[in-house]
């Protein structure tokens, strides 16, 4: 009886199982799970987007591309990729006509991401994706022609595969934020650097290029890219985050659009350091951009500006790690002296407010500020 209730019971339809792999999907923590991701997602075909008379041209590079089954996106698959990893021809052997289709297959073949937490493992196929990601950086650099749509979001997905890693780099538990001589703490190196400075490279010649039209990489280069752009800075590697500094000022310049976007959500990064966790590896580096860009405001000064004074800025006296950028800090603050000679007022209130009492270095530190905002502090505000 029981068996005849179980065989009219509806049986589900693996189907509905296939479906939930189609659509997109958020980086896993993990580099493998992350690859096969990227490989079942990836199209089957560059014939359209290309002109009819590159076809030969395409099925010429389709035997050094790499085969790909979209249903399977396990481990297995990630397996398959690595085993038949090849290199492809070089720009220089195929014609002119047949490089952009070239440019982005080498784009997809940068997209399967090594594990280097093992230095012995994959030796071949990484140094095949390190060559040709120096490849990609010529290309970028060499100024062959306007970068198309489709080069643009394939370069970003590239980029965003091999950058946007979770974590980035495992903070370490021994990390003492409060140290004054912060430059004691050896820095932590990530073992996938010579990959990582390459793909930064490439992107920031990307962005930098003239050959960037602003107005169709915004959409990829968007609100959602630059967020996780700006989660990197809590790197505790030092390399990355001095590229992470170029990159960002180089995107500030290029997309206005951005610009008031890209001012909110550092306010908010300082807001949680400020207010939640003191902790935070790239305050110094924001600081670096934003000195640059209070040089380029207009005046009179924004209302908008002097708020970030108040709530931003000044704040960013009180955690105890303050020795970590309080150099770039004062930058930012005398910038802002220096065009408006009224916020004097606010900036010394404010540094009275969080003055140290029992920490002699840290006094230091804020009588140096103090004397740099009295001379650029006129008579009358004196006053």
């Amino acid at each position: 009886m029981f068996k005849q209730i179980l065989s009219r019971l509806p049986r589900k339809s693996a189907k509905s199982l296939d479906s939930s792999v189609d659509g997109a999907t958020p980086p896993s923590s993990s580099s493998s799970s992350r690859s096969a991701d990227l490989q079942a997602n990836r199209s089957t075909s560059l014939d359209s987007q290309v002109p009819a008379g590159s076809i030969s041209g395409l099925n010429h590079l389709n035997k050094h591309s790499l085969p790909v089954d979209s249903r399977s996106v396990g481990k297995h698959s990630v397996a398959n990729v690595i085993a038949n990893y090849e290199a492809l021809p070089s720009f220089k052997d195929v014609t002119a006509f047949e490089r952009q289709s070239l440019f982005i297959r080498k784009l997809d073949l940068c997209c399967v991401v090594f594990d280097f937490a093992d230095p012995t493992r994959d030796l071949q196929e990484k140094e095949i994706k390190r060559q040709t990601l120096l490849e990609l950086v010529d290309y970028v650099t060499s100024g062959s022609g306007k970068f198309s749509e489709i080069v643009i979001q394939e370069a970003t997905k590239m980029v965003s595969t091999n950058l946007f890693r979770n974590p980035a780099l495992p903070p370490r538990e021994h990390m003492v934020i409060e140290k004054i001589d912060a430059e004691e703490e050896e820095p932590a190196m990530d073992p996938a650097w010579p990959h990582l400075q390459i793909v930064y490279e490439f992107f920031l010649r990307l962005v930098s290029s003239p050959e960037t039209d602003a107005k169709v990489a915004k959409g990829y280069i968007d609100h959602s890219f630059v967020l996780k752009l700006l989660d990197l800075f809590d790197s505790e590697d030092p390399r990355e985050r001095e590229y992470l500094k170029t990159i960002l000022h180089r995107i500030y310049g290029k997309f206005m659009v951005h610009r008031p976007f890209i001012r909110k959500a550092i306010n908010n990064i300082f807001y949680q350091f400020i207010f939640e966790t003191e902790k935070h590896n790239g305050i110094a580096e924001l600081l670096e951009i934003l000195g640059s860009i209070i040089t380029g405001f207009a005046l009179p000064l924004k209302e908008e500006h002097k708020l970030f004074l108040a709530r931003a800025l000044i704040p960013l006296h009180k955690p105890r790690c303050v020795a970590m950028y309080h150099h770039q800090l004062s930058y930012c603050i005398t910038q802002l002296v220096e065009k408006d000679c009224k916020l004097a007022d606010t900036v010394i209130r404010g540094l009275l407010k969080y003055w140290p009492i029992t920490n002699s270095t840290k006094e230091v530190m804020f009588l140096g500020e103090l004397e740099e905002i009295l001379e650029a502090t006129q008579p009358a505000e004196f006053q």
